[in-house]
């Protein structure tokens, strides 16, 4: 049925190693299978060496029928970087952090300007998730509330620019519903307490298991990544602002963006991760779903 792969930032050359890997053929250019089909859990640009090489792959699978790709929050971030307002300035200002995110993107697209704005109005045709009988697909987090929210405002699930615009208006439901989406959810830290992310930047909340109950759950085992920081003492009542979770019963969900290490392995039966790291020196995942409801962590492959 689907073979799912993973976050892969520019790493063009495992990707088709995976492809070949999981007996995808390239036939007049394009990767493809007699009878699977790829689904990508979006996050193609920035940080790797080959970020064109990897769009020149995925679009035209996704293109020809080949795939199914949904947005990462690096493509939204990148629309949001080339947008502007419509009070003038751009929708994701361009400060540092931000510049040096989209860096390896922008430099590969050097004098490649109509060709970059091609792949901005391609990241646009992405939806923000996928769900058929057998499955869900999303970049970070499937909250069936924030889904319900988003079906009501997106158009064939996915953003139009007045929607992005609309998203970056901080503190709205929809707002916090793409957020969320895109990028997780977080649960603030007890007062005094923050750790340094991979890019340096300090933070004050976790990225936390949103498949999880967070009743009698404590700051270190609800946290997606250990932080050396976080005690074991029990999450603060306080704290939780909601805590819907996902249930066992529901159908399976595949999801990226967390920068997971070591070898895949599946959160529960019906959640599994795929982004090992592989712009970290990490492997770059698949998952090979054949419909059933208990996922196998047998079914991985990697490069």
């Amino acid at each position: 049925m689907y073979d799912l792969i993973g976050d892969i930032h520019g790493h063009a050359d495992e990707l088709e190693q995976l492809l070949t890997q999981l007996h995808y053929q390239k036939i007049d250019g394009i990767y493809q299978h007699p009878s699977r089909k790829i689904i990508f859990v979006g996050d193609f640009i920035d940080r790797g060496p080959k970020i064109r090489e990897t769009l020149e792959i995925v679009k035209p699978m996704v293109d020809h029928g080949h795939a199914i790709a949904v947005m990462g929050n690096h493509e939204y971030n990148a629309i949001c970087f080339h947008l502007h307002k419509f009070s003038g300035g751009h929708l994701r200002p361009h400060l540092i952090k931000n510049i040096i995110q989209h860096y390896e993107t922008l430099k590969q697209f050097q004098n490649r300007q109509k060709e970059y704005e091609e792949y901005i109005e391609w990241f646009l045709t992405l939806p923000l998730y996928y769900e058929n009988d057998d499955l869900r697909v999303v970049h970070a987090c499937w909250d069936q509330k924030n889904i319900d929210l988003l079906r009501s405002f997106l158009e064939n699930d996915r953003l139009t620019p007045e929607l992005i615009e609309k998203s970056t208006i901080k503190n709205t439901p929809f707002t916090n519903a793409v957020e969320q989406t895109l990028k997780g959810k977080e649960l603030q830290l007890p007062t005094g307490i923050s750790f340094f992310d991979k890019d340096g930047n300090e933070r004050k909340e976790i990225r936390y298991k949103w498949w999880e109950n967070m009743e009698g759950m404590t700051y270190q085992s609800i946290s997606v990544h250990p932080v050396e920081q976080l005690s074991d003492e029990l999450i603060d009542h306080a704290f939780i602002t909601e805590n819907s979770f996902y249930d066992s019963s529901e159908k399976p969900v595949f999801f990226g963006h967390y920068w997971l290490k070591d070898n895949p392995n599946i959160y529960k039966n019906n959640v599994c991760c795929l982004d090992y790291s592989v712009a970290k020196g990490g492997l770059l995942a698949a998952y090979s779903f054949n419909g059933e409801k208990a996922l196998n962590i047998e079914q991985f492959s990697s490069i």
